[in-house]
């Protein structure tokens, strides 16, 4: 199996670093979304589980921008999260609270707090046309028939998002937030499964309405909560692995992409 590391050019002229997996001569492609740790061995590990299906995998790096690729990091992403995430819940919009938590980091941690967190939108919006020229980018080399998406955590939300903007053939999302505006469900083309953990308030808190609003525009979508797992359970170099889930989520994903891909 053929893997290599290429760059497309992205909206603003950017080179967007990128994993790619498998055959070119692939019927389908899919787009693999990053956990908000970046481009990880997990992220290509999984990459590689669904190029030897026989599909076209691309996993963009979507800190990949010159200014930011040493900055976003792991560690450095993981530090800030955690100095953040010491502000209680009810005041992370507080401007002194936060000023505080900003006062102690150091400068990495300072752009990684402020574009990854405060301006989590701005953010992922940027992200968003990032992984649109990642779809024309497969779409003018190679010309697949047919494009599934996948996303993990951050990359779940992403991918449910691109769904709304892009006509997806097949979109999994693991443990991702819904669509900000569910009024954009009505754009989405094919199936749906979304995958969830059993304790992960956060996101499951935005299931129901996500569900009404499928079921209002009339949209296919396959659901599986797994009882007593943890948000990013398929991630078998984290601390919230969950062998049993993961695996059996796994099946889930092949066969769905087997299904309406191949």
């Amino acid at each position: 199996m053929k893997e290599e590391i290429v760059e497309y050019t992205t909206f603003d002229g950017s080179g967007i670093t990128s994993f790619l997996a498998g055959e070119r001569d692939s019927r389908a492609a899919i787009i693999v979304i990053q956990e908000i740790w970046g481009l990880t061995s997990f992220i290509k590990k999984y990459s590689r589980k669904l190029a030897s299906l026989g599909f076209l995998v691309l996993a963009p790096h979507l800190y990949s921008r010159r200014e930011e690729k040493d900055v976003f990091t792991e560690e450095n992403i993981a530090t800030s999260m955690r100095l953040f995430f010491e502000i209680p819940e009810g005041k992370r919009e507080d401007p002194s609270t936060i000023n505080g938590i900003i006062e102690r980091a150091d400068e990495q941690q300072k752009v990684v707090i402020k574009k990854l967190l405060m301006d989590r939108g701005e953010m992922e919006e940027r992200m968003l046309r990032d992984l649109g020229m990642g779809y024309q980018y497969l779409k003018d080399n190679f010309n697949p028939k047919k494009f599934g998406v996948v996303g993990f955590c951050m990359g779940g939300g992403l991918a449910f998002r691109l769904s709304t903007r892009i006509p997806m053939d097949a979109t999994v999302i693991y443990y991702g937030s819904s669509p900000p505006n569910l009024e954009d469900i009505s754009r989405i083309r094919g199936p749906i499964n979304a995958i969830y953990a059993g304790e992960d308030p956060r996101i499951n808190s935005g299931i129901p309405d996500m569900i009404s609003s499928m079921i209002k525009y009339k949209k296919q979508i396959e659901l599986k909560i797994y009882p007593g797992a943890k948000h990013a359970f398929a991630n078998e170099d984290g601390f919230a692995y969950d062998r049993d889930a993961a695996e059996d989520a796994w099946e889930r994903t092949s066969a769905f992409f087997r299904r309406y891909l191949l």
